[in-house]
């Protein structure tokens, strides 16, 4: 336990008190996002265990990660295998108040994905981008990598189109129109849904429309409505729905509309891909 004993891990900007203020108001201490930020978070000492915690585990998954590779590389199988390092959620770590997940802010959707495809170009490897990529890619991806055209009803796409240029297997393209997009035409928004658990009061459902310069956010338990400008507020601190400015009423129209559109598709049984 002495790892990262002498360190200090900073609260984040938005693990205060207005920030929770700012929550929706049904909200409330009955919240379990709320709940387990009393158990972790509420006040420095707790913050600073819990995260140097956190911050153990995950330096132990990037030792066995670290050991796994050795091991394929010592047999010689590291340039036969396709990994995918990812995880199923975020979590709040004190921002807006809140613990774990559930809800459509930055902390709770994003999630770490890293892939080392040996189809990759040396020139690729070891670098970043921020396409948006989603959980429905990983299965056409996965299958990508095998040869195999995933089947038509599959609403993800092959992540590989944003690393391999034009050099994807065309046998595979071939056999289905869906992959055959260019990096151009890669997704600029996607659509959020997560259930209520419980009661509204529990953990509430969620959906929004998300994209890299704004949020739309929609609470249907309560019919409550958000709107962020992530370029400006990246941590969702001043919700917009409220404003009278021309510019933002625009795009708050904008987004309701392809919301409702992107939603409907989604739960339609049209072959879409998304």
């Amino acid at each position: 336990m002495s790892l990262y004993a002498n360190d200090t891990i900073p609260i984040p900007p938005t693990g205060t008190e207005e920030a929770w203020q700012k929550m929706p108001y049904f909200f409330t201490e009955r919240n379990e996002g709320r709940i387990r930020w009393r158990a972790r978070f509420d006040n420095y000492t707790k913050h600073q265990s819990m995260m140097k915690n956190y911050y153990r585990m995950a330096t132990e998954v990037d030792t066995a990660c670290g050991a796994i590779l050795e091991e394929l590389r010592r047999q010689g199988e590291l340039d036969n295998t396709f990994i995918i390092f990812t995880t199923d959620n975020g979590n709040f770590h004190s921002e807006h108040g809140l613990a774990d997940k559930w809800y459509p802010h930055q902390e709770s959707i994003r999630t770490p994905l890293i892939i080392r495809d040996p189809r990759m170009k040396e020139d690729r490897r070891g670098t970043t981008q921020d396409a948006f990529t989603l959980n429905i890619d990983l299965a056409p991806t996965i299958l990508g990598a095998a040869g195999i055209a995933p089947p038509d009803k599959y609403m993800g796409r092959d992540m590989a189109e944003l690393y391999l240029d034009n050099d994807v297997d065309e046998s595979v393209n071939n056999n289905n129109n869906n992959n055959d997009k260019t990096n151009d035409e890669w997704r600029t928004e996607f659509f959020y849904e997560h259930p209520k658990v419980r009661t509204a009061s529990f953990i509430p459902g969620s959906e929004a429309l998300v994209r890299k310069d704004w949020k739309y956010m929609y609470w249907p338990d309560y019919g409550y409505e958000q709107l962020f400008d992530l370029r400006n507020d990246p941590g969702e601190m001043n919700d917009l729905w409220n404003s009278t400015d021309a510019n933002v009423r625009s795009v708050l129209r904008e987004m309701k509309s392809r919301f409702e559109e992107l939603k409907e598709l989604v739960k339609s049984d049209e072959l879409v891909t998304l």
